[in-house]
């Protein structure tokens, strides 16, 4: 289920710093520490801009502390000789100026729910995980299946979403060397972050489950199955789960 993106703006939103991107971006940079504040301010600006676009608009990008702004230069109005990016970024400074200081909304709604089997021929890295952390292997399932996360974005491969929730007592640095292959489905932990590798890729996450859930559907409207802004859990199943679950699930 699609979690609608928060409508109302942060009470004060830090002044992004822009600059341009090749010659048909803008990145607009709100800090350089990943925090839920710093999401929720991009998530609402981006609502903004979204529902108030300028002429040239095409995509905008979220990322952990960024908003990436596309746009098509030649559709862009232009005043005397100034530049597009310059025409944008005036925009977007005075876009910015003009939005309305309310309080921000959570998204609201039940969380998407990710089946996991944990450990095993599915979770190779779990008891490394578990030896790093000082907890049991049912510990670290435990408080990685008990948290709410957030997806805070999609990116490195279609569909993976970096989500931001992992409680601090299961951060874990990399794997010392990346796997050539990690498959569609993994559920690693890197650091303080955690994700889901949406297809078959290198990567050097620690690998604690894996889900059957298709993340990245090219044959859909929507291919990717998650987006930022929305909220999930992970819902801990067996490998006989495992090997039933509907792939149209």
């Amino acid at each position: 289920m699609l979690m609608p993106l928060p409508t109302r703006l942060p009470t004060t939103i830090p002044p992004p710093r822009l600059y341009p991107l090749g010659e048909t971006a803008v990145v607009l940079e709100f800090g350089t520490g990943i925090s839920e504040a710093t999401n929720a301010s991009i998530q609402a600006v981006a609502a903004y801009l979204l529902a108030h676009p300028f002429e040239g608009l095409q995509e905008l990008v979220p990322a952990f502390t960024t908003l990436t702004v596309f746009y098509a230069p030649w559709q862009v109005g232009t005043v005397g000789g100034e530049s597009p990016f310059e025409a944008v970024a005036a925009h977007l400074r005075n876009q910015l100026a003009q939005l309305p200081a309310t309080r921000a909304e959570v998204a609201t709604g039940p969380a998407v729910e990710i089946p996991v089997c944990y450990g095993g021929e599915f979770g190779p890295d779990l008891a490394a995980v578990a030896r790093h952390c000082g907890l049991s292997e049912a510990d670290v399932v435990a408080r990685h299946a008990g948290a709410d996360y957030q997806v805070y974005f999609i990116g490195f491969a279609p569909g993976f979403p970096y989500l931001g929730g992992l409680p601090a007592g299961l951060a874990t640095p990399r794997r010392a060397s990346p796997r050539a292959q990690v498959p569609a489905g993994a559920v690693g932990i890197a650091g303080a972050q955690t994700g889901i590798y949406s297809l078959p890729t290198p990567g050097g996450w620690q690998l604690i489950g894996r889900t059957p859930a298709r993340l990245f559907r090219p044959e859909a409207a929507d291919p990717s199955l998650l987006r930022a802004g929305q909220r999930l859990r992970f819902v801990p199943i067996t490998a006989e789960q495992f090997h039933h679950w509907p792939a149209a699930r």
